[in-house]
């Protein structure tokens, strides 16, 4: 998919074999595309989880390209290459929760709006209750990719964080 986006360019330029095992082994990922879509290349990030039992299962993928298309909106939001060969697997930015003042903001804010209606249908419509959710609750609300689970979980870990700094001192 990489390599249809950026119309044939070479993946890993010229780097050799072993410098793109080393890049991939310590959880470098290639960058956006020019004019790729932020879901696109967040598709592509899915399937380049290091354990491939945690991949996408091309029914999965089929599925994500299917609701792509059909919200062709979503295609319009446009992937910023950062400077360097490679970029970490996950977006290291902590968003500040206490700016947001819904669950489905936070989901936006951390690009996993997608996923608005199954948190508040299942009852997480609180921060309060969000801290609280756990790797089977979003298995359970249907986020089945790996790597939006690992970004929701990592944001939710930061959340408490933020909540626990938060918290009012009891004298």
């Amino acid at each position: 998919m990489w390599e249809v986006m950026s119309y044939g360019e070479r993946p890993y330029w010229d780097m050799s074999n072993q410098d793109v095992i080393n890049a991939v082994e310590q959880d470098y990922r290639l960058p956006p595309p020019m004019d790729c879509p932020t879901a696109l290349h967040q598709l592509m990030l899915d399937c380049w989880v290091r354990d491939r039992n945690l991949r996408p299962k091309f029914s999965q993928i089929v599925n994500t390209l299917d609701k792509l298309i059909r919200n062709a909106a979503s295609l319009k939001v446009i992937a910023s290459a950062q400077s360097g060969m490679s970029q970490p697997l996950l977006d290291r930015t902590v968003p500040d929760y206490t700016t947001f003042t819904t669950v489905g903001d936070w989901l936006d804010a951390i690009k996993m709006g997608r996923y608005k209606e199954s948190f508040v249908s299942a009852g997480f419509a609180s921060f309060d209750l969000v801290a609280q959710m756990t790797a089977e609750d979003l298995l359970r609300i249907g986020v089945t990719l790996a790597g939006h689970q690992k970004k929701i979980l990592s944001s939710i870990q930061d959340m408490r964080l933020q909540m626990n700094q938060t918290l009012p001192v009891q004298v």
